[in-house]
């Protein structure tokens, strides 16, 4: 009976001992804390920007961003009719200028790695290839208020072999939610006045808009007026409306020149002329 007893008076005193010397939380028996919040996810290039869907909004270059290992291909396609100066029957006859023959181009961009898209396209005026740079540094975000790209193009005439026309620029957009984007590209074009001997360069300011009217339905306009050097015609400029379907865009616009690149924007338009045409774009991804 002692020997029970003492054996008890042993576990107390082991027990108010441990109580003693462990922490509180251990004795509580505290569930384990939570970890840590996972990091936010990093955004997807690949998803879907309302108001931003295509890498052109007529000529003009955008802050669109491709995904790395990803492409796209677009077609640009400028009718040779006029649509000023001709009675609407004149114009039918000539099914508003598409029997007038057209300036079409070919481009394809790769995502070469995050953020930096590497462009070769091709027109038949003049037979030109451009070929370009784009890299996306800045996207709009809470904090950052604009999306922001640069651009470098070399551009060659005769299939890359003559008048080559180097260019910088820079497109920066404003997105206003998922109903519209605003741009502004100012661009730097050397060499422009080439074909006529002119040894001189370019500066312009584009400046465009595109407004998503309706579900996949667009509407877009840009001018891209002259601030210094070279500016033989007259401001380019050019409106649209488009449809999205999927990775696909086509857009049908009008435009007083037939010029897509970066050096045939800084030369301008025609003056008094109005032009069809329409840009097909397919994302491959």
């Amino acid at each position: 009976m002692a020997y029970k007893h003492m054996r008890s008076s042993i576990t107390l005193s082991l027990a108010l001992l441990l109580g003693g010397a462990l922490p509180p939380s251990v004795l509580a028996a505290d569930p384990p804390a939570a970890p840590p919040a996972a990091a936010a996810v990093a955004e997807d290039d690949a998803t879907l920007q309302l108001a931003e869907p295509d890498f052109r909004v007529i000529n003009l270059p955008t802050t669109l961003r491709l995904p790395a290992g990803k492409g796209s291909f677009q077609i640009t396609h400028r009718f040779g009719g006029n649509f000023r100066g001709q009675s609407f029957s004149e114009q039918a006859s000539r099914l508003f200028g598409i029997d007038d023959g057209a300036a079409v181009g070919f481009e394809y961009r790769m995502g070469v790695m995050p953020h930096v898209e590497a462009i070769i396209y091709r027109t038949v005026i003049d037979r030109t290839i451009q070929m370009y740079g784009k890299v996306d540094a800045v996207h709009q975000r809470a904090g950052t208020p604009v999306s922001l790209s640069a651009v470098v193009s070399v551009e060659g005439v005769n299939n890359f072999q003559e008048r080559y026309a180097p260019a910088v620029g820079v497109s920066v957009s404003r997105m206003l939610g998922d109903v519209a984007a605003v741009y502004v590209v100012p661009t730097w074009v050397h060499n422009t006045g080439a074909a006529l001997g002119v040894d001189d360069n370019t500066a312009f300011v584009g400046i465009g808009a595109r407004v998503r009217i309706h579900g996949t339905t667009y509407v877009s306009v840009e001018g891209s007026p002259r601030v210094s050097g070279f500016a033989p015609g007259v401001r380019q400029y050019g409106f649209a409306i488009e449809k999205r379907a999927g990775g696909h865009m086509f857009q049908l616009n009008f435009t007083n020149g037939a010029g897509t690149t970066l050096a045939q924007i800084a030369r301008g338009g025609q003056p008094k002329n109005l032009a069809m045409g329409f840009n097909l774009a397919r994302k491959f991804f």
